[in-house]
């Protein structure tokens, strides 16, 4: 492929990328000019056109190539036209006006409704501080949608029983009211009278802590709630982040405004807790070509 011999020296001795990313943009430039051959015959870059790199585009994603894939091969494409015109071998770039495909957008993961009834409500947690905790997280990320480090991020200054809101700390120090209902506040006064018990000398004013008395971290929470969710569900994906999932979708099927769930997710964008609305589409179309006689 001499026609792409210079741009591949450039960025294996000029910007010092490693042999194999050479090689990948060498497969992508080999794959367009075989796809070029079989269109218009011999391909020079003087003939490449819009066009061509389309109908490339179109061709890609008839043969299954996922969205992430055909863009990181436009990629390569881009870049090499980028250096012809640099070195004036090209007149235009023939990619100024060609766009990739839309990566699609993948639908969250979330328990449903008896699955999380049967996880609070059956699954033994084991008895004293530690079981009545581990209930407790999972009872909160579900009845609040909070994230993973507003949870361990949670002070006990935070937790206003008096107008049932807990405080959080999200993304850039923004901070949000989440209210709660009577059910996470007796489990929550439950779990603090414990608490108080077993681990008498705490590190700081963390709400949730180890029986070292220090506060929670990450892993210890995230293999808390796999090791629970494991017993009510097979989903492959069992995380705080899905119990967050949850709590929205379960919001939304109860008719909750889209809007209000922004607020309590503590989204920046409504485009953001949209994708809740799919979700939610998504397993309305399931029920109905699960029950429809004629689906």
């Amino acid at each position: 492929m001499l026609w792409a011999d210079s741009f591949l020296n450039y960025l294996r001795y000029e910007r010092n990328y490693s042999e194999e990313t050479v090689k990948a943009y060498e497969e992508d430039l080999r794959q367009f000019e075989m796809f070029g051959e079989e269109v218009v015959g011999a391909v020079t870059p003087s003939k490449v056109d819009a066009e061509l790199v389309r109908e490339w585009i179109v061709s890609l994603m008839d043969k299954g190539y996922a969205s992430s894939s055909i863009n990181r091969k436009l990629s390569s494409l881009r870049s090499f036209f980028k250096f012809l015109l640099r070195k004036g071998e090209v007149d235009a770039d023939p990619l100024r006006k060609v766009t990739g495909p839309k990566k699609k957008k993948t639908l969250p993961v979330f328990l449903k409704e008896g699955e999380m009834d049967k996880l609070l409500d059956d699954v033994d947690f084991g008895e004293g501080f530690e079981g009545c905790r581990d209930h407790l997280i999972i009872e909160m990320f579900y009845a609040t949608g909070i994230r993973l480090s507003e949870l361990i991020g949670l002070n006990d200054s935070d937790v206003d029983f008096s107008a049932s809101v807990v405080k959080v700390t999200g993304k850039r120090n923004k901070q949000r009211l989440i209210p709660f209902g009577e059910e996470l506040k007796l489990a929550m006064v439950d779990y603090l009278r414990l608490r108080n018990e077993s681990v008498p000398v705490r590190e700081d004013e963390a709400f949730f802590v180890r029986k070292t008395g220090e506060r929670m971290y990450r892993s210890m929470v995230e293999c808390i709630v796999k090791r629970n969710l494991s017993k009510v569900t097979t989903i492959k994906k069992r995380s705080p982040h899905v119990l967050r999932h949850t709590f929205a979708t379960a919001m939304l099927n109860h008719d909750a405004e889209l809007g209000a769930i922004k607020e309590l997710l503590g989204h920046e964008s409504l485009a953001t807790t949209e994708i809740y609305t799919h979700t939610t589409f998504e397993e309305l179309k399931k029920v109905y070509n699960q029950a429809h006689p004629r689906a």
